[in-house]
């Protein structure tokens, strides 16, 4: 039996370690699984209803990092990640995605003796002024078995000298939740709560530093979301850095005068129940360009670059950057074009991702 740690840190781990854990579960002879919350998402209401919309289990084990920088944050988690090492001996350590949580708890295991397997691995924007690109990149580089998403992972893995036995083309764990969880958020209420029709309503998330502590480009940003939201009302559920500096650039009265409705940030069933009725998401979400894929839903991806490229090849997803023409010309062609999209959903996005994850880890 192979006891595994599996770390979440931020709501995206939460989403990838949920059906990979339910797998362990079921091959109950075959794995011992344990669950590390690093802490690094410090709201804990939202962690915890993340926790129970995933039906994931409690954690066996909780870090309560907190908010701190890059440095400090990084650091603390390695340091309070050890003793459980130290103490729990596991024959695997699972870290997901690219948060400072991957990274700190790779560097732990490399620098232990402990093998480590990357969930999504392989993932490139090319941009090294993202910190979650340097994330991905050091953990690829010390992880003993690379799971990755999308073929193009494998291609970048292998043009940075990675051993191709350690390569393992899996699928997208992601899709795994969305399609494991799709019937059950049909209970939420948040559509009838907003008085909402399915197709007539469109979804932004805007989170990412680049886009909201800059108050030139969140300018930008909302000079095209505004006209969007005179044709389609946009809902816009609000992270709180992102809260934080509308009040601060002085955009709150320019935000309250169109139709754009700020609500508090959701759950994981209500937001999918919230996304999955959208007619269209313009989001700078890593997550969400992989989810409306899988749901056939248009997405403009409000970023200069994506680690999610075959989002665009394979699937539903069009990068506009933060130049208002560009975003208000995509998001009216896709309003006024009522027909489907004919691209299809990308290879191994089939909802088996962790049955072969569990695969690899036994046969590795």
């Amino acid at each position: 039996m192979l006891k595994v740690l599996n770390i979440v840190g931020a709501r995206p781990n939460f989403m990838k370690i949920a059906p990979i854990v339910r797998e362990m579960q079921r091959r109950e002879n075959d794995f011992l699984p344990l669950i590390v919350h690093t802490g690094q998402h410090y709201d804990a209401a939202m962690s915890n209803s993340f926790f129970t919309d995933l039906g994931i289990p409690a954690p066996d084990y909780h870090l309560e990092v907190g908010s701190h920088s890059h440095a400090v944050q990084t650091a603390r988690i390695m340091t309070a990640f050890e003793p459980v090492i130290l103490q729990e001996k596991p024959d695997w350590v699972i870290v997901v995605g690219d948060v400072n949580s991957t990274i700190a708890c790779a560097l732990v295991c490399s620098k232990l003796g402990v093998k480590v397997a990357h969930v999504e691995a392989g993932l490139r924007s090319n941009d090294r002024t993202m910190p979650e690109e340097i994330n991905r990149l050091l953990t690829d580089q010390i992880s003993d078995l690379l799971l990755t998403p999308s073929t193009d992972g494998d291609e970048n893995l292998k043009k940075e000298n990675i051993p191709e036995r350690k390569i393992k083309f899996v699928g997208n764990v992601m899709i795994d939740s969305v399609f494991y969880n799709l019937e059950k958020s049909k209970e939420s209420k948040i559509r009838d709560d907003l008085n909402l029709t399915e197709n007539e309503y469109a979804v932004t998330t805007l989170h990412r530093p680049s886009n909201v502590d800059e108050k030139e480009v969140f300018t930008r940003l909302l000079d095209a979301l505004i006209p969007v939201s005179d044709k389609i009302p946009i809902i816009f559920p609000v992270h709180p850095r992102t809260r934080k500096n509308i009040e601060n650039f002085g955009f709150a009265e320019q935000v309250e005068n169109s139709n754009i409705k700020l609500i508090e940030p959701l759950g994981y069933l209500d937001f999918m129940r919230l996304y999955s009725g959208a007619r269209i998401v313009l989001t700078d979400s890593g997550g969400l360009q992989e989810e409306t894929t899988a749901l056939g839903i248009p997405c403009l991806t409000l970023r200069e670059n994506t680690e999610r490229p075959i989002t665009i090849t394979h699937g539903t997803n069009i990068l506009v950057g933060t130049n208002t023409e560009k975003i208000k010309q995509s998001a009216f062609e896709i309003l006024e074009n009522d027909s489907k999209t004919d691209k299809k959903i990308p290879p191994l996005w089939d909802g088996r991702a962790a049955e072969r994850i569990c695969d690899a880890l036994i046969n590795g």
